[in-house]
This record gives C-alpha cells, structure tokens and sequence, in this order.
C-alpha cells in the first residue's frame, strides 16, 4: 500500500491537521492499517488519528482516505464524538477491572456441607361438583353450527320458495 497525501490543512482551533490522501491497494484497507500509514508519514502516534472515512470506487483500486490528526490524545477525546463501539469497549474494561477489584476484597463464606431442603409440596384444590346436564338439548344446542348470515340466506331462500309455490290469482 503506498500513501499520498494530496490535502492536508491546518485547523489551529481544534488542534488538528485535516488530511485528504489516496491510497491504491488490492482490496480496501482497515483502518488500523490506514492509521499506520498516517502516523508513520506524519511521524505522529496511531492514537492521534481520526478516520473520517475511507471512500473507494467500483473497480478501482484507489481509495480516497479523510482523517484528522491532532496534536494530542486529549485534544482528539475533548473534539472527536465517541463511537457506539468505543463507548461499549470502554463500559466492558470499566466492568472487568470492578469485578477484578471486588473479588479479591470478597472471601468466599464457608457453605455448610448439608442444606436443610424443603421438599415443595403439590396445592390440592378441592374439588366442585361436575355439573349434570339435562337429557333435554336446548334448542341452540339442536341447531347445527351455522353462521347468523347464513341463516338468514336460509330464511330467504325458503320464503321464495314458498312464494312460487303460491298460486296467483
């Protein structure tokens, strides 16, 4: 990968350099390697970089390469928003050396060798009368399962048929 820098602007009230480089290579570069180069060309440390973006073409083997370089670490933490991925990386450490501080000050509490255990117990309902059904259907019990809207559509049809069979006079 070979870098050149075609822009580079100096941004005295953030501290920083703004760059605009290409860079040609096979495939498109990470960033950690993109940040290499630049640190290495600016004789400056990789944590100072910021990339904005690494833009490459369909086909091309050129890639158009935006970043800041700040004079310090503090100057890019107090100007640069954090990403979603650096802030939960940041949550993890914060996490893992709280747990590493609290084991050490914990002493694990002898455990007794036998635990009295309770064997649960099943609730028992008492128990309803099965209510009996009579031998009668109810009428709605009679009716086959039929929907209001064809019931009515029965109803019509039987009423033209009783119509027609009605002699005119």
């Amino acid at each position: 990968m070979e870098l050149k820098i075609i822009n580079q602007k100096e941004n005295p009230l953030f501290k920083r350099n703004e760059i605009e480089a290409n860079v040609e290579a096979e495939i498109t570069p990470s960033r950690q390697d993109i940040k290499k180069l630049i640190s290495e060309k600016l004789s400056t440390a990789p944590e100072t970089v910021k990339l904005k973006g690494i833009y490459g073409k369909f086909g091309s083997k050129i890639f158009r390469i935006q970043a800041n370089v700040y004079s310090s670490v503090e100057d890019k933490e107090k100007t640069e928003p954090k990403t979603e991925k650096e802030i939960e990386a940041e949550k993890k450490a914060a996490e893992a050396k709280a747990v590493a501080e609290q084991a050490p000050a914990q002493e694990p509490e002898p455990t007794p060798t036998e635990k009295p255990t309770e064997i649960p117990q099943e609730e028992t309902k008492p128990e309803t009368p099965v209510e009996q059904k009579s031998e009668e259907p109810n009428q709605e019990e009679k009716k086959p399962d039929v929907a209001p809207a064809q019931e009515q559509s029965e109803e019509k049809i039987k009423e033209q048929s009783k119509e027609e069979e009605k002699p005119d006079k």
